[in-house]
């Protein structure tokens, strides 16, 4: 009896299981060669299961600093091992409570894995939660993702109970609508990825700014018009590494055109293009830890 061969995965499926957007995949394919789909007899794009799942190994690897053009070049196994990394020594305490909190995620028990995130939450305060132990859980469930350990929709549980809690302590901070600065968060078209904004969100709160979120996916002429109306001193926009570099540069340059001044843009996340200093007027902030002292700095009066 002959094997029948899995069929190719339409371009919207390799995206969302991939969590690369399907332009960034056309992209790569005409610089890099890779992905290469095959064609049906309308001419449509269709994935092999084993190159999305190079995608997805080199999406988490995109996410810890590793740039396309060195991992097209990896089979799927040295993708593996690079995405597991060397662990640590002394970490393996924080070790058993993440892997533990992944198998409460494969058990789909959102009540003791949101729970679990809000007694965090108050163990450790929010400027922590939110700057250490919530990047490395993403950094847990993004490897088990990456490893096929843990399906697209396990992921999205896990990011919307993250968001239940984070949406909470924001609420619970009670920021006067006279603080300042005013902060505008969004991210721009093709950009789905929501969870780096939210933690943002919470950390310029805790700071004592005043912050309106349009959420994901806003055109770009949008994000303007809503920071003129919101009289925004700052938009803050989040970049994932699937999102695209040519196009978040050109956003940027095209947003910092259609605001004024005075108003800055600050921008974060793992987007390759952040690797750079400043680009198209935005200023990059390589972590979260930078928020509380460049707010500082926007305070301060000038001479």
């Amino acid at each position: 009896m002959t094997e029948v061969s899995p069929q190719p995965l339409p371009i919207a499926v390799a995206e969302a299981d991939s969590g690369i957007p399907r332009a960034t995949l056309r992209i790569w394919e005409r610089r890099y060669g890779f992905p290469q789909p095959l064609r049906d007899q309308r001419g449509e794009r269709g994935y092999p299961a084993a190159q999305v799942e190079k995608l997805r190994l080199m999406r988490r690897l995109l996410e810890l600093g590793h740039r396309p053009a060195q991992l097209v070049e990896m089979g799927v196994d040295e993708l593996a091992r690079l995405a597991r990394g060397p662990r640590a020594r002394g970490t393996a305490v924080e070790d058993v409570r993440e892997d533990a909190f992944i198998r409460m995620l494969k058990a789909h028990d959102m009540r003791r894995l949101v729970g679990h995130l809000r007694r965090a939450l108050d163990q450790k305060g929010l400027e922590s939660f939110v700057t250490h132990r919530l990047p490395r859980l993403n950094a847990a469930v993004g490897e088990a993702w990456a490893q096929g350990q843990l399906q697209v929709f396990e992921e999205h549980l896990y990011s919307d109970g993250v968001q239940q809690v984070l949406r909470g302590a924001i609420a619970a901070l009670d920021v006067p609508a006279s603080a300042r600065p005013r902060v505008l968060l969004a991210t721009f078209p093709q950009e789905l990825h929501g969870l780096g904004l939210l933690m943002a969100w919470a950390l310029l709160g805790l700071h004592g700014a005043n912050c309106m979120s349009l959420g994901v996916n806003a055109p770009v002429a949008q994000v303007a018009a809503a920071a003129v109306a919101h009289r925004a001193d700052i938009v803050g926009l989040s970049f994932s590494a699937g999102m695209n570099p040519g196009q978040a540069a050109r956003g940027l340059q095209e947003l910092r055109g259609l605001l004024p001044p005075r108003t800055e843009i600050w921008a974060g996340g793992s987007c390759t293009l952040l690797a750079r200093r400043k680009i198209g007027g935005a200023l990059v902030m390589p972590t979260l830890e930078q928020i509380g002292p460049e707010l500082e700095r926007w305070r301060a009066p000038t001479a």
